[in-house]
């Protein structure tokens, strides 16, 4: 969203390790997170409930637990006991992650980007001149994803309309929504602000005047597929073009992950992620956390792409009743 945030969603844990990490020092653990908590968290007074929650649970021992696996679901599932924010986790690597603030999360995002063709899985031409462009797993930042995201979108550019699936995407980077929104409007757009506590800042995010490639442009026939796994960034990616009226989102609701997050690495194999802002929508005000992004077709997200095309043959939008 470029901020000071790492890239807003790494998706579920990857499976554990054949071998289970012991865990040490837990107390440390604990500490670290709950300082990182106060310091940190978009929300201060919800902040200061989590850290006292944890220092509780640490001295009536419940964290008193043999691997970093089962220390991590534990402490995250009282991290989301309060507000239910789902960025906020201690989220447990199989394997060791590097030391530093976002470390651990760009290595992760860096194996992902590798095996995905740069986070574009799929371009597809469907019957009459529809073009399925599929995004996924991941909104990679833009200095990584800039060339498979341009080639992709100068491809579809020519087709008579698209169908853009984020069924499988968990998060990305805000900066990446606005390049993709770019090809798809015509006009310079206020797409989202973010509050960032730090500094009491407000970050605007706009589409660009120019692309490089092709535009496909803010006319022609749009939709969006989602499910209950696409997350973060990409819900963002589906929330400003629903609250623009410039696509029809076609499929389940979403997770509901709208607060930035950043990550510490507290053990080898364990990664604090701690939302540091949170998203505001020019249109609507507000945003998609808890709520999810509601489609406006609502039906499972396996069938998302028949009703789309199904939708498109029609030459019919739900969102207007007229043919498009």
């Amino acid at each position: 969203m470029t901020t000071t945030t790492t890239p807003s969603g790494t998706g579920p844990t990857e499976a554990s390790a054949s071998t289970p990490v012991p865990v040490m020092d837990v107390p440390a653990i604990v500490d670290e997170t709950a300082r990182l908590l106060t310091e940190h968290y978009v929300f201060p007074e919800v902040a200061e409930q989590l850290a006292a929650l944890l220092r509780r649970r640490l001295a009536e021992g419940t964290y008193d637990v043999g691997t970093a696996e089962e220390l991590g679901g534990l402490v995250s599932a009282d991290l989301r006991s309060v507000n239910g924010d789902p960025h906020l986790r201690l989220v447990h690597h199989p394997d060791r992650v590097p030391q530093g603030r976002g470390e651990a999360a760009a290595a992760a995002m860096r194996r992902k980007f590798d095996t995905s063709l740069g986070g574009v899985p799929r371009v597809q031409l469907l019957d009459g001149g529809t073009a399925l462009l599929e995004l996924a797993p991941l909104l990679f930042p833009l200095d990584w994803s800039a060339e498979p995201l341009t080639a992709a979108l100068t491809l579809v550019a020519r087709a008579d309309a698209l169908v853009l699936d984020l069924r499988s995407n968990v998060g990305g980077d805000p900066d990446t929504v606005s390049f993709v929104c770019s090809h798809l409007l015509d006009e310079r757009t206020h797409l989202n602000t973010l509050y960032a506590r730090v500094g009491d800042r407000y970050d605007q995010y706009w589409t660009q005047p120019h692309v490089p490639g092709a535009r496909y442009g803010g006319t022609k026939p749009l939709y969006v597929l989602t499910g209950s796994s696409t997350f973060s960034a990409a819900e963002e990616l589906a929330y400003d073009l629903q609250q623009l009226g410039r696509a029809t989102v076609v499929g389940e609701p979403t997770r509901g992950g709208a607060h930035p997050r950043e990550g510490w690495t507290v053990h080898p194999n364990l990664e604090a992620t701690i939302p540091v802002a949170r998203a505001i929508n020019p249109i609507s005000g507000t945003n998609w956390e808890g709520t999810g992004v509601i489609p406006d077709v609502q039906c499972p997200a396996a069938e998302a792409a028949d009703r789309a095309t199904t939708l498109i043959a029609a030459g019919r939008s739900p969102l207007t009743g007229s043919r498009t």
